[in-house]
């Protein structure tokens, strides 16, 4: 079905236990690849394990926090995990941004402290690529396609051009859980490679797609409603073809599965649900939508640091309004393959219409208001009606599925340019010639930069603690801080600044007066913080030379910093 057996890297007929076992051998080579090709293309990550934070200092920072906070919740207070320590004492706080809960397992490997903190988030970095890649390679093998052909969408989709301007949002990277779970699901169906069905990789199918739903709702959203619509697909199809009735093992670990998923969905959703009732500005509103909704040019414009098209490319990015969301380039060498997939490729010609409509679907969901008619018929029907999608802000980010779409088409396209050359050596150099350009496309310049050091101060303070100056990218390096600790911190940063923080930010901007510690000391808090070299320009510039004598306060200096440690009331 679809198939490519010409090709000469395609598998041989063989005994059913000799083939599971080459299928077996094969994801794990795979899997090997995929964490091998991890190091190397992101080799100065590698090299800084320690001690270096990829891309910027922005929010790697509070993904550093969020994968520190994860495997501390799942110890400690495993059936809250989403009362996170900062914007203390607010509740269900880690729901103000994509959590990553689902990398709490993993976490636990490395313990605990601020020594770790860095290594758990750069190993966390370089797997999310090597599932990706993996992930795919499993898909695409699935679906007939050759190994090479594996290899190469592996790459396109793992590694694309618009990785290079995520590489600071660790919940985009993660999406390997995609692929994975497509694999997993189409191999437990019998669909693709000839072969029976195998209800418990149904089951595992549907584990690992709920498993990608905890890393967050920026792309479990769109993954939960594209599995909604494979899912009819695949039951209108069952029905048209009067196959009879669903194997009865098949349809018990389809209906947990499915359960499962949608259980696991909806718990996750909750917390968010109640953030969105309690906090009316986390709401994203049309005019968020306009500016994050890149023009159809996005998508061939690479980010700058793409060693290929960075320099090539500046007068396009220059014409986008917000270039870090909207340098969405997937690749010419992946769209050029992907186009002879869709008209010359061997899979059914029903799969690669479907693949091809599912991809422009997407393209122009991805251009949000920037599409026909200011996006009315298009992006902005699920950002009014949709459940879900009113918490989306970055149309673009469809370009993750539409990524795979592309990739997965390719295959066929690659396979079928091969076997026109008759197998052999010519389709040996093809083959190679095509992972060539699709990783040439792919690289770019991962920059590398020194973890902040946590000042000695905010290691493990008695909490729950302000730290001064508070602003946005102050209260982000405060969320690092307390990674080691994990102490009560009245400090946040997320994709909205709640009411509380911004109203006490203000009834504290003359601290230490009177008032301030007054209402410090009735809120709870027992420690301020003040970092001087961190303050200037802010209203609390020279705080620390204010008097404090007569005041329900100590003052001390620790490194640098000055802590005042309040009374209690």
């Amino acid at each position: 079905m679809g198939d490519c057996r010409t090709v000469t890297d395609a598998p041989r007929p063989g005994p059913e236990p000799r083939r599971r076992l080459g299928l077996h051998r094969e994801a794990l080579l795979a899997g090997l690849a995929g964490v091998l090709l991890a190091c190397l293309m992101r080799l100065p990550v590698l090299r800084q394990l320690r001690t270096g934070v990829p891309e910027d200092l922005g929010d790697p920072l509070l993904q550093a926090w969020q994968l520190a906070w994860g495997q501390h919740a799942l110890r400690t207070q495993p059936l809250s995990p989403f009362d996170a320590n900062t914007f203390w004492p607010l509740d269900d706080s880690l729901a103000f941004s994509d959590s990553l809960l689902g990398y709490a397992p993993l976490g636990l490997l490395f313990g605990d402290g601020a020594g770790t903190v860095v290594l758990r988030y750069n190993v966390v970095f370089l797997l999310t690529y090597a599932l990706a890649f993996a992930g795919t390679y499993a898909l695409v093998r699935q679906l007939g396609a050759s190994r090479t052909a594996g290899t190469v969408s592996g790459i396109a989709f793992a590694y694309a051009p618009w990785h290079l301007a995520q590489e600071g949002h660790l919940q985009i990277l993660s999406t390997g859980g995609i692929p994975l779970a497509l694999a997993l699901l189409a191999r437990g169906h019998g669909y693709g490679r000839p072969g029976p069905a195998r209800p418990g990789l149904v089951l595992a199918g549907w584990a690992v797609a709920a498993w990608q739903v905890t890393i967050g709702f920026g792309l479990g959203l769109q993954f939960g409603y594209l599995l909604g619509a494979l899912t009819a697909v695949y039951a209108g199809a069952w029905i048209a073809r009067r196959r009879g009735p669903v194997p009865r093992r098949l349809a018990v670990c389809e209906a947990v599965g499915m359960l499962g998923f949608l259980a696991v969905a909806g718990l996750f959703a909750l917390p968010y649900l109640g953030v969105a009732d309690r906090h009316p500005e986390a709401q994203r509103t049309v005019a968020d939508l306009e500016l994050f909704s890149p023009p159809a040019s996005a998508f061939v414009t690479a980010p700058e640091d793409s060693l290929l098209y960075g320099d090539r490319q500046e007068g396009l990015r220059a014409g986008l309004s917000f270039a870090p969301e909207m340098t969405l380039a997937v690749g010419g060498g992946l769209v050029v393959l992907a186009a002879v997939g869709l008209v010359a490729g061997r899979w059914p010609l029903r799969r690669r219409l479907g693949l091809a409509t599912g991809v422009l679907v997407l393209l122009v969901l991805a251009m949000g208001t920037q599409a026909a008619f200011g996006g009315r018929f298009s992006y902005l029907l699920l950002f009014d009606h949709a459940p879900g999608w009113q918490g989306i802000r970055t149309p673009g980010r469809l370009v993750v599925p539409m990524t795979l779409g592309l990739a997965l088409l390719a295959a066929p396209g690659l396979d079928r340019v091969r076997e026109a050359l008759g197998g052999g050596r010519a389709a040996t150099a093809v083959g190679a010639l095509a992972v060539a350009v699709v990783s040439l496309e792919t690289l770019g310049t991962t920059a590398v930069l020194p973890a902040p050091r946590v000042p000695p101060a905010l290691e493990r303070p008695q909490g729950p603690v302000l730290v001064l100056p508070s602003a946005e990218i102050a209260d982000l390096r405060a969320m690092f801080f307390s990674s080691g600790g994990l102490y009560p911190l009245v400090n946040g940063y997320s994709g909205f600044t709640p009411t509380e923080l911004v109203d006490l930010r203000g009834a504290v901007a003359a601290f230490p007066d009177p008032a301030s510690i007054e209402l410090l000391r009735r809120t709870g808090v027992r420690t301020v913080v003040l970092l001087p070299d961190e303050a200037e320009g802010t209203p609390w510039a020279g705080a620390e030379a204010i008097p404090v004598d007569g005041l329900p306060v100590t003052r001390r200096l620790v490194d640098g910093a000055v802590v005042f440690e309040l009374s209690p009331p």
